[in-house]
């Protein structure tokens, strides 16, 4: 077993043991959840401390059949992308629940439910952002949306269960999408490869011509942009954001949309290289909108998680152009910018 796996089992185990715990248990539940998210954020710093600076291509790789019928995988590793993103869900997730230790009372559902859901959210950030085979992100990045729908509907305020629905009907639409653009990669895979495949490395060598790759890019980019979110894609984030309490917001803002500018760099750049440099245009024009879009909008709000969400807006909008700018310093800074946002937030 290797220590990505490790890394995603111990806060699942976590939440089971915490479900587990009985009735009325609610000071408990809170230590183990806090007691595991330190301990898994420990182990992601060990691993940080020994990954290989000076190698290219991924680390830490654990590869199992998955579904062998379809050339299906367990298959994960980090590059040095992958791993700041997942150092930054780890550290965040022990500060998130140590800040948010009274949020859940008064909710939907008892409290250790509420610690429950975050540490299995914390297993889904840690498969997304470590999964190489693109069915297993897939997997993870529709998984994702279980624990925080349930995060805001339960224990959110005012519109709290429209928010949650908006929220997870715009990350479906996005989701469906991705899906018929990676069913597109895996025909061409058996294509050109003799037997269709779902690894990342294997399918950034595809060869595609252009008016597949334009389809196929869309289908990826407006998944990610409406996880991330970019302008006209984000209108579900401010409700969801003012809805949520505190702590979902934070993971919400400060983890979970880093997954669609993630996906940007992972798979549309590596993918769709020509695509990416048809559309780089629209997309800049975008990112300045929601740059400028999501400043103003947020001078006018006084809920402190709306000007929060607003100014995520933006950020993104920042963060999304320096990826399409295409260049080696912009891409740094827009990783740079990833993880500092998260700790901002």
């Amino acid at each position: 077993m290797n220590t990505l796996t490790i890394l995603g089992l111990l806060p699942l185990v976590g939440s089971a043991a915490v479900f587990l715990l009985p009735k009325g248990s609610d000071l408990l539940a809170k230590q183990v959840a806090l007691a595991v998210s330190i301990v898994v954020a420990i182990a992601g710093l060990g691993m940080a401390l020994s990954f290989d600076r000076s190698v290219t291509g991924f680390q830490f790789v654990e590869k199992h059949q998955w579904i062998p019928a379809f050339g299906i995988n367990y298959a994960l590793g980090v590059d040095g992308i992958s791993l700041l993103l997942i150092l930054l869900a780890l550290v965040l997730t022990p500060i998130v629940i140590a800040a948010c230790w009274n949020e859940a009372e008064g909710g939907r559902w008892s409290v250790k439910n509420f610690f429950g859901l975050i540490l299995i959210l914390e297993t889904m950030i840690v498969g997304v952002f470590a999964a190489t085979d693109i069915f297993l992100f897939y997997v993870f990045f529709e998984a994702m949306l279980i624990p925080v729908y349930f995060l805001i509907g339960g224990y959110g305020t005012g519109e709290k269960a429209a928010a949650a629905v908006k929220f997870l009907l715009y990350s479906l639409f996005g989701g469906l999408l991705m899906l018929a653009s990676i069913i597109g990669l895996y025909v061409i895979s058996g294509n050109q490869l003799g037997a269709p495949t779902f690894d990342i490395t294997a399918l950034s060598q595809l060869t595609i011509d252009p008016v597949t790759q334009r389809m196929l890019f869309l289908g990826f980019f407006i998944a990610f942009a409406i996880k991330a979110p970019l302008w006209p894609f984000h209108t579900w984030l401010p409700t969801a954001a003012k809805s949520a309490t505190a702590g979902t917001s934070t993971l919400l803002l400060g983890v979970l949309d880093k997954v669609g500018t993630y996906g940007m760099i992972r798979f549309c750049m590596s993918f769709f290289p020509d695509a990416t440099k048809t559309f780089t245009p629209t997309i800049i024009t975008l990112a300045v909108i929601s740059i400028l879009y999501g400043a103003f909008l947020a001078i006018g709000q006084k809920d402190i998680n709306s000007l929060i969400a607003f100014t995520s807006i933006s950020h993104f909008g920042f963060i999304t152009l320096g990826i399409f700018a295409l260049t080696s310093q912009s891409l740094t800074g827009a990783i740079f910018y990833m993880v500092n946002h998260g700790f901002s937030t």
